[in-house]
């Protein structure tokens, strides 16, 4: 089972979203601010990061460069989710270090995809699809 973790700040955004990811078979553990990413992200290490970019403390910009400096995270998968649709949004979340970019709101069928696409370029077990 794949672990992801969930950054997003908007509890009823990660409430649903959390349930939604489980019910596909993923382990979800989650984080209300960039800096609550780094710290798990560095303590127990999942197979993936969804990422919210507007976060409190520490923007989702900034933890993303962030955890792609540390060894122990820098491979880790960064999916940026955004309500941020322009095209230089998508650029600006390839720069900060996401491997992949999705808007909110969030079309699953689509984040599964990625995130499965992502899992297997990584080796890491999927969900139960």
């Amino acid at each position: 089972m794949s672990r992801i973790l969930l950054v997003e700040d908007n509890e009823m955004n990660r409430d649903m979203l959390s349930r939604r990811l489980m019910r596909k078979g993923y382990e979800v553990s989650m984080a209300e601010d960039g800096q609550q990413a780094i710290d798990a992200a560095r303590q127990n290490p999942p197979d993936i990061i969804l990422m919210d970019m507007s976060l409190p403390v520490i923007d989702g910009w900034e933890a993303t460069r962030l955890l792609k400096q540390f060894p122990d995270t820098a491979p880790i998968p960064v999916v940026a989710l955004t309500a941020h649709a322009l095209s230089d949004d998508r650029e600006k979340a390839a720069r900060a270090g996401c491997d992949a970019y999705e808007t909110k709101p969030i079309d699953l069928p689509r984040l599964v995809a990625t995130i499965e696409r992502l899992l297997a370029s990584r080796g890491a077990p999927g969900g139960t699809l």
